[in-house]
C-alpha cells in the first residue's frame, strides 16, 4: 500500500489520504471544491464547484502517474439533484468516449456544506 499525496489537490479535511495505491488500483478520497492553494471552499455555481473537484482529482492521478482516462468508477454525492445535468456537463469534459462506471446520488448533507463530492478508482497500469 501506497499513500499518494498532491501538493496541487487540498489537504485532507480529517484522517484519511488524499489516495492510496494498492495492487495497480489508485482509491482516491472523496474531493469536495477546495482550492488547493488556500485550502477554501469555492463557492458559487455548481459548475465552478464541479470544475473544482475535477481538477483536485487530476492532480492526484497525475501524481499517481494516472490520468482521467484510466479511472474505472466514480462516486458522485451532490445535494440537489436538480444539478445532475449541469454537473454531467462538466464532468464529461474530463472524460473521452470512454466514461467509467458511476453513480449519482443525492445526499442530504457534505462536508462543509459543499453541493458536490467525487471519489473514484483509476488503473495506474
Amino acid at each position: 500500500m501506497e499513500i499518494i499525496y498532491s501538493k496541487n489537490a487540498p489537504d485532507p479535511i480529517g484522517p484519511y489520504s488524499q489516495a492510496v495505491l494498492v495492487n495497480g488500483l489508485l482509491y482516491i478520497s472523496g474531493q469536495i471544491a477546495i482550492n488547493p492553494k488556500t485550502q477554501e471552499l469555492m463557492t458559487g455555481s455548481i459548475e465552478s464547484e464541479t470544475t473544482q473537484v475535477m481538477e483536485n482529482i487530476g492532480s492526484i492521478l497525475k501524481e499517481a502517474s494516472t490520468d482521467f482516462s484510466r479511472v474505472i468508477k466514480s462516486s458522485i454525492f451532490i445535494k440537489n439533484m436538480n444539478d445532475f445535468t449541469r454537473i454531467n456537463q462538466i464532468y464529461g469534459k474530463y472524460f473521452n468516449k470512454n466514461s467509467p462506471a458511476r453513480e449519482t446520488i443525492e445526499v442530504s448533507k457534505l462536508p462543509k456544506n459543499c453541493n458536490i463530492e467525487i471519489s473514484c478508482v483509476a488503473s495506474v497500469h
